[in-house]
């Protein structure tokens, strides 16, 4: 169980369904409730602004270029505003879209009985994506579906390394101390040093990432062959700062990354934001991880690849011990998804 790529079937949950595209008239829905999708409302709402003939409260950059703190700083102020009046209109459009996308997906076959869906990705980092969640939540409630939506435990940047402690060999989190994870997406790639600390707790709930690099690729613009190659040496600085602690480095790495995944490790669609043809026949990124660092303490080093989304919400495992079916939707430059069956459910009074 779990030991191959895109994995499934593991010890204690089953992965009902992940990279779920459903779609209408006008596209796929899960495009209408990503960080872009709102980029894209927050600029309507300033053009709407504009065509009245005053100055856009928020510049001339577009939206896509203003950061979160220019966004949660509009928002925050306690005096009424043009800025925070476009902002909060945004917020509550998208709101809306959050709502019918869920109502949507939870008419789908993988997501039938989903009690709880933990929102992770970047959005949710910011005042503005909480409050959007917020509202997304209440609405919800309104149209009485039987779903509570909750925020994602860990940071969202440890959360899609540490999901890799259950999808790893269960003689990889026996025998060392900790795992090497990758979360590639289509601007930043990040590389962490996962403990497993399970003397602290057997069912990985006290996991963390000891240590945690970040690319943003995106800046570089580089090939597919030269976002590997910065891959290797994120991976070769950690391996090295593992043995510099002493720190018992398992011969693993787990990659996360968009798309569906086939059990061979190769990208069957969804890796359209990567550089490069990520789907090609002739392209196998886990054989070229691997065959970069072919050995890690001494142990040859086994590569397994899955779904961002899904290594996300695996984080929380151990939470979720309360209810049979919960889901995870990721909301960053995209909308990542993935719905979870537990194998056996815990009383959360007696857990």
């Amino acid at each position: 169980m779990g030991a191959h790529h895109g994995a499934t079937e593991l010890e204690h949950v089953q992965i009902a369904g992940y990279n779920l595209e459903v779609e209408d008239a006008d596209g796929f829905i899960g495009d209408r409730a990503s960080q872009t999708a709102f980029r894209a409302l927050l600029d309507e709402w300033r053009r709407r602004y504009r065509e009245k003939g005053r100055p856009d409260p928020l510049g001339k950059r577009p939206s896509s270029a203003l950061g979160k703190k220019v966004l949660d700083k509009a928002i925050a102020a306690r005096k009424a505003s043009p800025a925070a009046d476009i902002v909060h209109g945004a917020i509550e459009e998208f709101a809306v879209e959050l709502a019918q996308v869920i109502q949507r997906f939870m008419r789908q076959k993988s997501w039938k009985g989903v009690k709880r869906i933990v929102i992770g990705g970047g959005f949710p980092e910011s005042d503005v994506g909480e409050r959007a969640i917020l509202q997304a939540a209440a609405l919800c409630e309104a149209a009485e579906l039987p779903v509570h939506l909750a925020r994602l435990r860990h940071d969202v940047d440890d959360g899609g390394l540490i999901g890799w402690v259950h999808l790893a060999p269960p003689t990889i989190t026996e025998h060392h101390d900790a795992l090497l994870a990758v979360d590639l997406g289509g601007t930043n790639a990040r590389c962490g040093i996962v403990s497993f600390r399970r003397h602290k707790a057997a069912d990985f709930s006290r996991a963390r990432v000891e240590r945690r690099v970040k690319w943003r690729h995106a800046d570089d613009d580089p090939s597919r062959t030269g976002l590997v190659a910065g891959l290797v040496r994120l991976l070769e600085e950690q391996i090295a700062w593992a043995q510099r602690h002493k720190l018992r480095l398992a011969p693993f790495v787990g990659i996360a990354c968009p798309g569906l995944i086939r059990a061979d490790g190769s990208i069957a669609r969804g890796a359209q934001n990567l550089p490069g043809n990520w789907a090609a026949d002739s392209f196998h990124l886990p054989t070229a991880l691997r065959d970069a660092l072919p050995v890690i303490d001494g142990h040859a080093t086994q590569v397994l690849m899955h779904n961002d989304a899904v290594v996300q919400g695996l984080s929380e495992v151990p939470f979720m011990r309360d209810v049979k079916r919960w889901a995870v939707l990721t909301i960053g430059t995209g909308l990542g998804n993935a719905s979870y069956v537990n194998r056996r459910v815990q009383d959360r009074a007696a857990d």
